[in-house]
């Protein structure tokens, strides 16, 4: 465990000479980050690649340079919803970080980038001799919690149009693009709805000239427009991340 003694505080940004692009290997100092990214390799992510489903064991961890993972929950009748996304801020394989050996989403590549991968030996050994890593990764699940709890709120009490938007938003923010591959019927899943209220939600952003949306594609025309049009999850969870930066930072 890490030294308790040791506070977020202590934890500094650097600019450590490496590709990652990982906000958590960013936060440890130079000569740390290196001891770090030389047990670790450079994989690509590709479109829809499972990295491991619910229930599996848990063999590798991946650190997000680019690119994007869904967090999706998978229902005994084979239905299934989004409860959370990862981007370059995250990792993908926490419960071994507090000695679970399998996972219980489905974490699956929707938007192609790149992640530094290191088997679950790896990462432990890493942790033991880096608590400042140990803290990073804690203080990451934290966040993620937040994030999965304030979308799990959004999809009980938001319209599907407003839904829509904080996912649209939540997306880009990871991928850094304005046009992303999305199909209805993946929409439809990731939201947990009907591919029609899809449509529905989909044909009031067009007309407010917001998006556009045609085979596949969807790109956004006006980002204020879509913050402004969000509701106040996306705030929520964007207002709490920055917080904790801050703190990071002090």
């Amino acid at each position: 465990m890490a030294d308790p003694a040791l506070s977020l505080a202590t934890i500094r940004k650097s600019n450590p000479e490496d590709d990652t692009g990982n906000k958590i290997l960013r936060g440890l100092d130079s000569a740390k980050c290196k001891h770090v990214l030389a047990k670790m390799v450079k994989v690509p992510l590709q479109l829809h690649e499972v990295l491991y489903e619910a229930g599996e064991t848990i063999s590798q961890c991946y650190f997000i340079s680019s690119g994007l993972i869904s967090m999706v929950s998978v229902q005994p009748d084979g239905k299934s919803v989004e409860v959370g996304l990862i981007g370059n801020e995250g990792f993908v394989g926490l419960p071994v970080i507090v000695g679970y050996t399998t996972g219980s989403m489905r974490m699956v590549v929707q938007g192609n980038g790149t992640a530094l991968k290191c088997s679950v030996t790896t990462l432990r050994d890493l942790i033991h001799s880096c608590p400042e890593l140990e803290l990073l990764l804690h203080r990451y699940t934290q966040q993620l919690g937040m994030q999965v709890t304030q979308v799990a709120v959004c999809n009980r009490l938001h319209k599907v149009d407003e839904r829509l938007v904080r996912w649209i938003l939540m997306y880009q923010d990871r991928l850094m693009r304005d046009e992303l591959p999305l199909t209805q019927d993946f929409v439809s899943q990731m939201l947990g709805t009907r591919r029609a209220s899809v449509t529905v939600a989909a044909g009031i952003l067009q007309r407010a000239g917001l998006i556009s949306y045609n085979r596949g594609k969807l790109k956004i025309l006006n980002r204020r427009g879509l913050e402004s049009a969000a509701c106040d999850c996306y705030g929520v969870v964007q207002a709490q991340l920055k917080e904790w930066d801050k703190q990071t930072a002090d």
